[in-house]
C-alpha cells in the first residue's frame, strides 16, 4: 500500500489506531493474524533435511553399494547373499546418522536460540504507555520511538520527526543519510524518497522521531526482496575449513593406502573382490574424520551457550574462536569499568560550590554549602538547564519509580527531582549529541535555547556568563577560572558537564547560530564509581598475557583517576586531540606503552584498534554508540554493551555484553580458551585413533600375508572386518568425543599467553603425536592377533576388543596432559562406560554371532590390558618429551609435568 501518499487521518483510519497506540489485547490478536515481524528464513533447516545430510557423502554411497552388491553376488552360482553383514553395515550407518542428526540438530538449534536472543527490543506505546517490546513482537498499528543509533524495527509512517536522519544503506544503496520529516509525499515517489516513512532493517543515525507502523515481517520494503534482518553468520568457521582441508589430505593418503592393501590382498591372501571392496571402503569411512566438522561445529555451539550463562551473548560462531587468541582489549570506561550509574554530587554554580546528597536515581537529597542546606530555587537556572536539554525520562511501572534513558542524563533528572522540578515545557526543536560536537542544544517553547556539554565546548559557544542572577561578559580570567574548576573536579574523578542558555529570536535558524553567544550558567559534577571487581580481573587479564587500554570519552583527569583506582598506569595518558596529530607509525609505538586514552571519539578508536592490529595484535574493542560501530567491525572481536549499547551497535558486533561488566569480558575469553582446548582434544583423539586403525589393517595384512600366507588364503581371512571398524568408529569414538565438550577450563587457563591467532587446531606438536600414536597402537596390539593366530576368530577378536579399548583409552591419555582427571567430566566418565558395555554386550551377548566375533577368556583379557598398558606408557612418556620441546605454548604442561 502506498502510505507515503495517506494523510494521518487516513493513516489512523485504515490501520484503526490513533496517538495512543494499541492495547495489549489488540497488540496480542493482531500478532496472531499477521504473524511475526521478522523475515522468514528460506534457507532454515528442517529437522528431515538434517537428518537426510548424514547419508549425503560420497562414502557412504559407496559402502551402501557395497552392502547392496554383498547381496546381489549372492545369488550368483556357487555364491551365498550375505544378509546378516550387509544387515549390520546398514544398521551401523543408521545409528550413525541418528548420532549424526543429533549432533547437528543441536547445534542447528543452539545457534537459532542465539539469533533469537540478538533480537533487539523496540520502544513501543502499549496501554497509553511507553514499554520496551521484542520487535519480533510489533505489529501494524503499533506507534514506536526511535532515537539516535535505533535500528529501525518494522516499515512505519511518522508522526514526528526532531532533526530525523536515517542511514537507508542496506535497503537503497545509498550511502548519504536521509534527512526525514512528516510531510506527505505524491503516490509515485520511489522508496528512497519518501522521508515521511521510515523502513525496516535502516538505522537512525541523528534526532529522534514517533512513527506508527504500517507493515511488518515479509510484507515489508526489505521483506519484498526477501532480506534477513538476523545478521547471521553461516559460514564455516576457521576450524572447520582447516579440518575440511586435513580430512582431504588424509583422504588421499587413505586412497593410496587402501590401494596397497588391495594389491597385498589380491597378491597375497587370496580374499575376493567383494572382500576387498568391503574392507577398502569400510576403511576409507573410518579413516576419514566425516563426523568431525559437525563435532567442532556442536562444541562451539555448546560452547556459546556456555559463555551466554556468563552474559555473553555471542552473535558468530567463529568469535568463539577469536577469543581464545583475543591479546589486547580497548576498553570503553563509563558501565564497563565503572557501575554505569551516575548521581550528581557537586554543582558549580554563579563561581560557588554546592553538595548534593543522595546515590543512583534516588530523587530524594538536598543541596548544601559549606554542610548548610541551600534554597534549591537558587540553584533552579542550573538544574532547569540539565532537565530541559535531556532525553530521560522518568516513569512509574507498579507504584515503582524507574527511569529509562542514558545514565549522565538520568542523573541531572534525578537532581533536577531533587529540587521538585518538572519539565512542563514542549521542545521545539533539538540538536543532537553527537561525538564529535560534544554537546546538545534543545529550543523549549519560551523561546530559549539549552546548552549541555563537556566543559570546553560549552565554553567555546559562549559569550556570557550569569553571575549575581544578570549577564556578564564572559572574560578570559573567568574562563580559565571555571576550566580549573573542571580540571580539580576531573581529578577526582567527577565527570563534569558544562551548561548554557540563550534568547531564541528564530529557531529554524542554522545549528551555529543557534549554538552561539550563549550564557554560561555552570556545572554539573557527577561520579560513576568504579566496579569493585574489575580491577582483578584486569590484573588477571594482564597476567594472561592480555593487555588492556581504557579509551574514554571522559576528561583525561578522570580517566586517569578512575584509571589509577583500577590499576591502570595514568602516566602519558593521551587525548583525542593528540592522537589526531599524531602519525599512524607514532601512534602504533604509543599503544604498545600506553594504558589511557582520554576524549576519544569512535573515530579514535578504529586508529586505536588498526594500530594495534598492524603490529599483530589480535584486539577486542568495546562499543555502545551508533558511532561506534566502525570500530566494532574493525576490531577482531567486537564487543557491544546489552544494556546501554545502541541496535547499530549491536548489529555491528560479534558479541554483546548482557551485563556490560569488564568482568564478562574476561570470563568470555577464559571460556574462548577453554572452548580451544576442547576443540584440540577432539581432533586430536579422532585423528590419532583414525591413524591407528590405518595402521592395524594396513600392517596386519603386509605382515599376515608375508609371514602367515597359510592363515591368509581365503577371502575372509583379514586382521579386521569392514563391519568391525565401523563398529568401533561408532561406538568408541562418537558419544565420549562430544562428552569431551563438557571437559571443565584447566587450572591456570588464564596464565599462559594468548594462543596465536595463525596458530592451527593441528600444530607441529598434536601432529608429531598422531604420527607417532597410529604406528604404536599397531606395534604394541597386532602382536595380539599373530601370537594367537592359530584360533583366528579368537585373535580377530582380541585385536577387535584392543582397539575398542585404545580408543576409549585415548580420550584420557590426551586429557592428561592438559591436567585433567577422569572424574572432572562426568559426562565422559558415562559415555566411557556406556560405550564400554556396548562393546563387552557384542562378545557376551547373541550379538557375537552377528559380528563375528567370539567371547574371550580372562586369559585373552590379560593379554589385551598387557597390550593397552604397554601402549599407554610409552605413549605418555612420547608425549612428555614432546612437552618439554613444545613447553612454551602451554603453561599448563609445565605445570603439570614439572
Amino acid at each position: 500500500m502506498d502510505w507515503h501518499s495517506k494523510s494521518r487521518e487516513e493513516i489512523f483510519s485504515q490501520l484503526e489506531t490513533d496517538e495512543q497506540g494499541l492495547s495489549s489485547e489488540e497488540a496480542e490478536r493482531r500478532l496472531e493474524e499477521y504473524g511475526e515481524n521478522r523475515i522468514e528464513d528460506d534457507e532454515s533447516t528442517s529437522m528431515l533435511s538434517i537428518f537426510i545430510s548424514q547419508f549425503q557423502d560420497n562414502l557412504i554411497y559407496l559402502l551402501m553399494l557395497a552392502g547392496l552388491l554383498s547381496i546381489a553376488v549372492g545369488f550368483l552360482p556357487g555364491q551365498e547373499p550375505k544378509y546378516t553383514e550387509t544387515g549390520i553395515i546398514f544398521l551401523i550407518l543408521f545409528a550413525n546418522g541418528v548420532f549424526g542428526f543429533i549432533q547437528d540438530y543441536r547445534a542447528e538449534k543452539s545457534i537459532e536460540a542465539l539469533k533469537k536472543m540478538s533480537s533487539p527490543n523496540s520502544t513501543v506505546r502499549r496501554d497509553g504507555e511507553k514499554k520496551e517490546v521484542d520487535s519480533t513482537r510489533l505489529v501494524p498499528g503499533d506507534v514506536i520511538y526511535l532515537e539516535q543509533g535505533d535500528a529501525v524495527p518494522a516499515d512505519a509512517w511518522l508522526l514526528e520527526a526532531e532533526s530525523l536522519d536515517t542511514d537507508e544503506s542496506a535497503l537503497t544503496g545509498e550511502s548519504i543519510n536521509v534527512q526525514k520529516d512528516t510531510d506527505v509525499r505524491e503516490e509515485d515517489t520511489p522508496v528512497a524518497e519518501r522521508g515521511n516513512m521510515v523502513f525496516m532493517d535502516t538505522h537512525v543515525v541523528k534526532g529522534r522521531g514517533k512513527a506508527v507502523i504500517t507493515d511488518t515481517g515479509m510484507e515489508t520494503e526489505v521483506g519484498g526482496i526477501a532480506e534477513e534482518i538476523e545478521e547471521a553468520d553461516e559460514s564455516q568457521t576457521p576450524f572447520q575449513e582447516e579440518v575440511d582441508v586435513m580430512g582431504k589430505r588424509i583422504g588421499y593418503l587413505v586412497l593410496g593406502i587402501v590401494s596397497i592393501v588391495a594389491v597385498i590382498q589380491v597378491g597375497l591372501t587370496g580374499a575376493g573382490p567383494m572382500t576387498i571392496l568391503l574392507m577398502a571402503i569400510g576403511l576409507s569411512v573410518a579413516a576419514i574424520p566425516e563426523s568431525l566438522p559437525a563435532i567442532v561445529t556442536l562444541t562451539l555451539a555448546l560452547g556459546s551457550r556456555k559463555l551466554l550463562a556468563k552474559d555473553a551473548l555471542v552473535r558468530r560462531l567463529p568469535v568463539v574462536e577469536a577469543l581464545g587468541s583475543v591479546n589486547h582489549i580497548v576498553t570503553d570506561k563509563t558501565g564497563t569499568l565503572t557501575e554505569g550509574i551516575m548521581t550528581v554530587e557537586k554543582l558549580y554554580f554563579q563561581g560557588e560550590e554546592f553538595d548534593v546528597t543522595g546515590k543512583g536515581t534516588s530523587t530524594e537529597g538536598e543541596f548544601k554549602k559549606d554542610g548548610y542546606e541551600t534554597d534549591e530555587n537558587y540553584l533552579r537556572p542550573l538544574l532547569e538547564c540539565g532537565l530541559y536539554c535531556n532525553n530521560s525520562e522518568r516513569r512509574n511501572d507498579d507504584s515503582e519509580e524507574k527511569f529509562r534513558g542514558e545514565p549522565t542524563e538520568i542523573a541531572l533528572l534525578a537532581a533536577a527531582k531533587k529540587a521538585g522540578l518538572e519539565d512542563g515545557k514542549e521542545r521545539k526543536r533539538s540538536i543532537p549529541f553527537s561525538a564529535n560536537r560534544k554537546r546538545m542544544t534543545v529550543i523549549k517553547e519560551d523561546s530559549k535555547a539549552y546548552m549541555k556539554g563537556a566543559p570546553e565546548i560549552v565554553l567555546d559557544r559562549c559569550t556570557h556568563i550569569l553571575v549575581d542572577g544578570e549577564k556578564k561578559e564572559l572574560t578570559e580570567e573567568r574562563k580559565e577560572d571555571i576550566l580549573e574548576r573542571n580540571h580539580e573536579y576531573a581529578k577526582k574523578a567527577l565527570r563534569v558537564l558544562g551548561f548554557a542558555r540563550k534568547d531564541v529570536e528564530d529557531i529554524e535558524a542554522d545549528d551555529d547560530k543557534i549554538e552561539s553567544g550563549m550564557t554560561f550558567l555552570g556545572l554539573q559534577c557527577m561520579k560513576d564509581p568504579a566496579r569493585e571487581e574489575v580491577k582483578g580481573a584486569v590484573e588477571e587479564c594482564r597476567n594472561a598475557g592480555i593487555g588492556v587500554i581504557m579509551a574514554t570519552g571522559d576528561n583525561v583527569e578522570t580517566a586517569k583517576a578512575i584509571g589509577e583506582e583500577l590499576g591502570f598506569d595514568p602516566e602519558g595518558a593521551v587525548t583525542g586531540r593528540e592522537i589526531e596529530k599524531m602519525s599512524d607509525q607514532e601512534l602504533r609505538e604509543k599503544v604498545k606503552e600506553l594504558e589511557i586514552f582520554a576524549r576519544v571519539t569512535p573515530e579514535h578508536k578504529v586508529r586505536i584498534s588498526q594500530a594495534l592490529q598492524d603490529q599483530g595484535y589480535n584486539v577486542a574493542m568495546t562499543g555502545d554508540g551508533v558511532n561506534d560501530a566502525p570500530a566494532l567491525k574493525n576490531s577482531d572481536v567486537g564487543i557491544a554493551m546489552g544494556q546501554r549499547g545502541t541496535d547499530v551497535a549491536k548489529k555491528s558486533s560479534d558479541m554483546v555484553l548482557q551485563d556490560d561488566n569488564f568482568v564478562t569480558i574476561r570470563d568470555a575469553i577464559s571460556e574462548g580458551r577453554a572452548i580451544f582446548d576442547n576443540i584440540r582434544k577432539v581432533t586430536n583423539q579422532l585423528l590419532s585413533t583414525n591413524s591407528g586403525e590405518v595402521m592395524f589393517v594396513f600392517l596386519g595384512t603386509l605382515i599376515g600375508g608375508l609371514f602367515f600366507p597359510e592363515y591368509f588364503s581365503t577371502s575372509e581371512s583379514v586382521v579386521l572386518t569392514a563391519v568391525m571398524i565401523l563398529w568401533v568408529n561408532f561406538a568408541s569414538d562418537g558419544p565420549p568425543a562430544i562428552a569431551l565438550g563438557e571437559d571443565p577450563k584447566v587450572e591456570g587457563i588464564m596464565d599462559r599467553d594468548p594462543r596465536d591467532p595463525d596458530e592451527p587446531i593441528l600444530d607441529k606438536k598434536i601432529l608429531a603425536m598422531i604420527a607417532f600414536t597410529g604406528p604404536l597402537a599397531a606395534a604394541t596390539m597386532l602382536p595380539l592377533f599373530f601370537l594367537n593366530i592359530e584360533n583366528f576368530l579368537q585373535a580377530q577378536t582380541m585385536l577387535f576388543m584392543a582397539l575398542a579399548f585404545f580408543e576409549i583409552i585415548m580420550f584420557q591419555i590426551i586429557r592428561r596432559d592438559y591436567g585433567l582427571k577422569l572424574r572432572d567430566n562426568k559426562y565422559l566418565i558415562t559415555m566411557i562406560g556406556l560405550s564400554s558395555l556396548s562393546h563387552l554386550a557384542l562378545l557376551y551377548t547373541p550379538l557375537s554371532g552377528l559380528f563375528g566375533v567370539t567371547p574371550l577368556g580372562l586369559e585373552a583379557w590379560a593379554y589385551i590390558l598387557t597390550a593397552l598398558g604397554v601402549f599407554t606408557l610409552v605413549e605418555v612418556g612420547y608425549r612428555r618429551i614432546l612437552s618439554r620441546k613444545y613447553g612454551d605454548r602451554k603453561k599448563e604442561f609445565d605445570k603439570f609435568y614439572g
